[in-house]
């Protein structure tokens, strides 16, 4: 065909055609591949694109860290709130803006400070220590290899580097502490007593006063919108795994398994640490690394831990004499890996560049790996076998799922048929969660999404945890709706009663509050209203057997005239007023202040001036950025 087309294409009609219709083609085509284009970025910061998924796995870990902490009392609604989901995104914005500014400023996590977060997770630990062996077998069983796992971390860590630097630059000063410290422990000698509620007189509600306050707070007597859903389940804990594995087929796993039941060679390293600044000037350098050579010239085994205390930058690891530990290959980086791996037991190197510094290594001991014995780790493999052979079968039939249930998007029963699993039905349950599947916040997320509730689509597979996983679509939808007046009229009218009791007491309050200004006596006008002044003298900020509010408002109130009260008015969680005054304002005893007491404050004071510094230095970066928000993809 091609050579037809060619003998037929000759001479110069023939090529004007062809370049006009490459020249059509190109340009429309061109055209085309613009013009079809779509952004799918929920947010875009300068030139990086925060996607549809990083913001909705975001939101998922903040669901889930919720459901956690509130347990029976969550409320998965509340992450569908526009203003939720915007303090989500901002804080995401926030961390790349710093992640940008980490890169301008050359700030990286170093070595020892991605260790020490690995080091310190419990899941890696046993006996409260860190255990190599189980920390490869963890990241295994995820499909990890250390170094992902290691950049995951970095990752998470670099949004913190800039406001710890900013925390750990940022100064109290003693003037600081002492008007803190006055304001902390200042006194107040005050008076106060609660305004009785009166007895409401007009207790008369019309039917037109009921109508009208319904239709107007009618959102305050609705029936929530509701669904029921059914579903398939795939459930690893159904399955029986009656196979038992051959001696042979153990073996064979044991052959292909066996860097787990292998201790790697590890060892035990000391270190002192010469920090070069980032951006370090060529004398800065060198200054440095004279440093380092001075140390590592002096350094011997007796004395190592005592130059480490003197003259370590690594504030981790100085107090202990440079210890680190028992490493093994790939914890730190390549160069510290390399030049202690070449040591003898016993040897100091000599100074060692890496992102943090120069380094001198003492190697202290080596303790060289061994592989367990098939007979010692064979009911392990056996146990994994089945574990794996469940998980097996759970994915399998978790994928065969998935893909059924895609392919037919408008029903479960083709799924249902060709996997022989039964479709199940809930019971009918609003956005905040309903009983037993329906009680999870994904599955209630799902439920009420675009895609399954308005399309009428099957839901994607919803992995509930622990090889459990669902796919929904809806029975039954309730739509939100008022519930009729003849059945709220009670509520309604208790409301309207409640509101009128609510106002006449503030008016009484209100006039007694007058009286007080006017310069009645506080007891004098207490009495008239059938109540009872307290008094405290001294109070401070957490006096005990005072009402919060009351506190609150004591010590919000200006500072008195000598001889002449400061009133002031306050309402109380039961809705009743209390009337509150405040005679006299001393500083605070600063001589019971411990010097301890003094150094956690500073420090507190210190966090928390470096908190509002660096989310000013953060708006200031959204200000010179350029920001595009996607409202309609969030």
């Amino acid at each position: 065909m091609l050579q037809t087309l060619r003998t037929k294409l000759q001479g110069w009609p023939s090529i004007v055609i062809l370049g006009i219709c490459v020249f059509a083609i190109s340009f429309f085509g061109i055209e085309s591949y613009f013009a079809t284009r779509n952004d799918t970025y929920v947010a875009m910061v300068g030139k990086h694109e925060i996607s549809q998924r990083d913001f909705q796995d975001r939101i998922n870990e903040a669901r889930r860290d919720a459901a956690a902490r509130a347990g029976d009392q969550f409320d998965g609604a509340e992450f569908e709130k526009p203003e939720v989901k915007r303090q989500i995104l901002d804080q995401l914005i926030n961390e790349q803006l710093l992640r940008q500014t980490n890169e301008t400023l050359g700030l990286k996590v170093s070595s020892v400070e991605l260790r020490d977060r690995i080091a310190t997770q419990q899941a890696f630990q046993v006996n409260g220590q860190f255990d190599p062996a189980t920390y490869r077998a963890i990241l295994a069983a995820q499909n990890m290899t250390p170094a992902m796992f290691e950049n995951s971390q970095r990752a998470s860590l670099e949004p913190g580097l800039l406001p710890r630097a900013i925390i750990a630059s940022t100064i109290v000063t003693d003037a600081d502490m002492e008007r803190y410290l006055n304001l902390l422990y200042q006194r107040r000698d005050l008076r106060w007593f609660s305004v009785p509620r009166p007895t409401l007189t007009d207790t008369e509600v019309t039917d037109a006063q009921l109508d009208g306050f319904y239709k107007e707070h009618q959102a305050d007597f609705m029936n929530p919108e509701q669904v029921s859903v059914k579903y398939i389940e795939v459930n690893g804990a159904d399955f029986k795994i009656d196979a038992q594995p051959s001696e042979d087929e153990l073996k064979k796993r044991y052959e292909d398994q066996k860097q787990r039941f292998v201790q790697p060679e590890q060892r035990l390293v000391s270190h002192i640490l010469v920090n070069v600044p980032k951006n370090a000037t060529p004398d800065q350098q060198k200054a440095a690394l004279a440093k380092a050579e001075k140390i590592a010239a002096e350094a011997t085994p007796d004395n190592f831990a005592k130059l480490a205390t003197q003259d370590s930058d690594d504030l981790g690891s100085k107090r202990s004499g440079g210890d680190l530990g028992w490493l093994e290959k790939g914890v730190t980086n390549a160069s510290f890996d390399s030049a202690l791996f070449a040591l003898q037991k016993g040897q100091i190197s000599k100074p060692v560049l890496s992102d943090e510094g120069y380094h001198v290594l003492w190697l202290r001991d080596v303790r060289s790996g061994d592989a367990k014995p098939f007979a010692e780790v064979r009911d392990q493999i056996a146990k994994d076998y089945l574990t794996t052979e469940r998980d097996r079968q759970y994915n399998e039939l978790a994928g065969k799922l998935t893909d059924q249930t895609y392919q037919n998007p408008s029903t479960l029963d083709t799924a249902a048929q060709a996997l022989n699993l039964p479709v199940k039905t809930t019971e009918l349950f609003s956005r905040k969660g309903g009983q037993g599947i329906a009680a999870d916040p994904k599955l209630v997320q799902a439920a009420f999404s675009d895609d399954v509730l308005l399309q009428g689509n099957n839901s994607g597979l919803i992995d509930l945890g622990n090889d459990h996983a669902v796919v929904v679509r809806v029975d039954k939808h309730v739509p939100a709706a008022a519930r009729p007046l003849a059945e709220v009229r009670d509520q309604v009218r208790q409301k309207i009663l409640d509101e009128r009791a609510a106002a006449e007491e503030q008016k009484r309050a209100d006039a007694l509050l007058a009286r007080l200004q006017k310069g009645e006596d506080m007891q004098a006008v207490a009495s008239s209203s059938g109540a009872t002044v307290q008094v405290v003298a001294d109070a401070v900020r957490m006096q005990q057997g005072v009402a919060p509010e009351v506190l609150l408002q004591a010590f919000l109130l200006p500072h008195p005239a000598a001889g002449k009260a400061e009133f002031g008015r306050v309402s109380l969680p039961d809705g009743n007023f209390a009337l509150v005054g405040v005679d006299k304002v001393q500083d605070g005893d600063l001589s019971k202040v411990s010097a301890e007491q003094r150094s956690t404050l500073r420090d507190q004071m210190a966090q928390a001036y470096g908190i509002l510094a660096t989310q000013a230095y953060i708006d200031a970066l959204k200000a010179k950025t350029d920001i595009k928000i996607a409202t309609d993809r969030m």
